[in-house]
This record gives structure tokens, C-alpha cells and sequence, in this order.
């Protein structure tokens, strides 16, 4: 582990004969880079910018980088809190841990990290620890409510990976229905519109296999859920150009439901994408708990899961 200069901060780069990591302390201990070394391959998607800006608490998401991998926590969209003593309370666009400062730790033998945020208006604490082991990332979370009151929340990696034509979603195959939840989409058509997946027609009456990135020159926005849980804990994406892989493995019982994003051009003129794990449906903890889909926190307990991620070579 070596503090390294990256886009105006100080970042910390964790590497091994497979991978390069780069992590932003100052920036909620982000995630900024995942390289592949034997083929050079960034996996995670770059910010425009030459420098990055940390976000107040409470900041509108879209007017920051957007760029790595963020934790999401307790919410995704903006929402109040939907019950026990802190109803009521303002949940910030995307959550409140990517715009607040962490602390951290590093691993005796220098093989990882732990770093961890504790919430200025809620009553938990959230922490990653995370570990480098060959080409496998493994990261153990743990949620600690010290409320009287069970604390209920989604978490989801916000995880934006770099993509073109040539990349493709891989996914167990009982996931065959999704839901659109993207108000800006010209594809599926409005919030609520189920289709099959992965094969399906667009609002346009045109097929389109949502498992394929569409050139950036679609300026299109997508974002959607499978309507069935991913019970076998695992989704992946695949880089079709050389067979560069990157495969997530997460406990399902603990982390059940699964989203996609894509950006091909059509927010921000940006092109990547995200598979997104989630702990809870529809993005928004007010309606989540109200349907009885968000995680739960039992009152001064811990809600703990796993999550790796998987660098590989898939054959061609």
C-alpha cells in the first residue's frame, strides 16, 4: 500500500501481480480505479474532470463525477426516512455515506483496508472491510444500528464500469423479467413497464437485447430491475473484445435483489454501466419499507454480508 497523487488528491494504491487499486480517502474512501494488470484494462469508469472535488453532506449526486465505485446507503433516490424515532428525517440523493468523511485503517500485512462512516442524522455506522487476495477482492460490511428501533435501509454498489459495444451482462438464468424505474428512458417506456429480458421490443416496436451496450451514439438512459430475486448471488460482465471479466459473488439471502444501469450517451453524454446488488427495491427506502422490501437492522444489532469481486480471462 502506497499514497499516490490521483486528480488532485491524495489516494492510496493497493496492488498485487493481477490488480491496481486506487482509493480516495479524502473522497468517502471511493473505490477510483480498478486496473487489470495483464491486459491494462480499467474497469471502472473515469471522470472527465483532471481533478475531483469532494461532496458537501447532502449533495445533488449528479452534480459531482459520478465517476468509480460509490457506496450507496440508506437510500438510493432521495426520500425521508419512513418510520420509528427518526421519520421524517431527509435522506440525501443517493444516500449519505458517499458524501461523508471516513475514516480507515490499513491491514497489518498491507494487503487491504478497513474503513468506516458513521451517520450525522441516523442513528448507524457503516464499514467496509476490504482485502486483495490474487485477482479477487473481498469486502465484508457491516451495518450497526444503536437505535431502540429496528433501522431499516438499501444498500447498493454504486459501481460505474467502463463498457462499449463489445460488453455484454451475464446473468443466472431465472432472471427473465425486468422493471423500469428510469423516468428518462426512450426504450422501455414509463416507470412501472415490465418486459422480458433479455430479448425485447422497445417503445419504438424495435427487438433490443437489453444484455448488449448500444454505442454511445444511442443517447439512451436506462435503469431497471429484475422482478425476480437473484437468489444464486452472482452477475457478472464480460468484455467481448479480448474476454476480460468481472464477476460480483454476494450472499443473495442478505442481498436478494439485482439492478442495471446504462448510460449509452444519453446522462451527461457519459458511456458505462452498473450492475447493482441491492438490499432493497425501487431505489427509494420510503417505498421500500413501505412494501416491505428494504433490509432491516434489529434494534442495537448488525446486519452484516459479503461481496467479492472477481477479476478473471474468459475464453473467447
Amino acid at each position: 500500500m502506497k499514497k499516490i497523487p490521483y486528480k488532485g488528491l491524495e489516494g492510496l494504491q493497493l496492488e498485487n501481480n493481477f490488480l491496481s487499486l486506487i482509493f480516495l480517502p479524502g473522497y468517502a474512501c471511493k473505490m477510483a480505479s480498478l486496473i487489470k494488470k495483464d491486459t491494462g484494462r480499467e474497469f471502472l469508469f473515469q471522470s472527465k474532470q483532471d481533478t475531483l472535488t469532494p461532496p458537501p453532506y447532502g449533495a445533488a449526486f449528479s452534480q459531482y463525477d459520478s465517476s468509480g465505485f460509490d457506496e450507496v446507503l440508506p437510500s438510493i433516490d432521495a426520500a425521508p426516512y419512513p418510520h420509528g424515532p427518526y421519520q421524517g428525517t431527509p435522506v440525501p440523493d443517493h444516500g449519505e455515506v458517499w458524501a461523508l468523511p471516513w475514516r480507515y485503517t490499513l491491514h497489518p500485512g498491507q494487503d487491504g483496508l478497513t474503513a468506516w462512516v458513521k451517520s450525522h442524522k441516523l442513528p448507524y455506522q457503516f464499514l467496509r472491510d476490504l482485502t486483495l487476495r490474487g485477482p479477487e477482492i473481498y469486502m465484508h460490511y457491516t451495518l450497526e444500528n444503536f437505535s431502540d428501533a429496528p433501522f431499516s435501509f438499501i444498500w447498493t454498489p454504486h459501481c460505474l464500469l467502463t463498457c462499449s459495444e463489445q460488453t455484454r451482462l451475464v446473468l443466472p438464468d431465472n432472471l427473465t423479467e425486468i422493471i423500469t424505474v428510469e423516468h428518462s428512458t426512450k426504450t422501455l417506456g414509463p416507470w412501472g413497464t415490465r418486459h422480458p429480458y433479455p430479448c425485447t421490443h422497445g417503445i419504438d416496436g424495435k427487438p433490443v437485447d437489453m444484455s448488449h451496450t448500444q454505442p454511445v451514439t444511442d443517447n439512451s438512459c436506462e435503469k431497471f430491475y429484475f422482478t425476480q430475486k437473484n437468489t444464486q448471488g452472482w452477475c457478472a460482465i464480460t468484455h467481448q473484445d479480448n474476454g476480460d471479466t468481472l464477476t460480483y459473488r454476494y450472499d443473495a439471502d442478505k442481498v436478494p435483489y439485482l439492478a442495471v444501469w446504462k448510460t449509452q450517451g444519453g446522462y451527461r453524454g457519459d458511456y458505462n454501466l452498473a450492475l447493482e446488488p441491492c438490499t432493497g427495491e425501487w431505489d427509494d427506502i420510503y417505498v421500500a419499507h413501505k412494501i416491505r422490501r428494504a433490509a432491516v437492522c434489529a434494534p442495537h444489532g448488525k446486519y452484516e454480508w459479503n461481496f467479492k469481486m472477481i477479476v478473471s480471462q474468459e475464453p473467447l
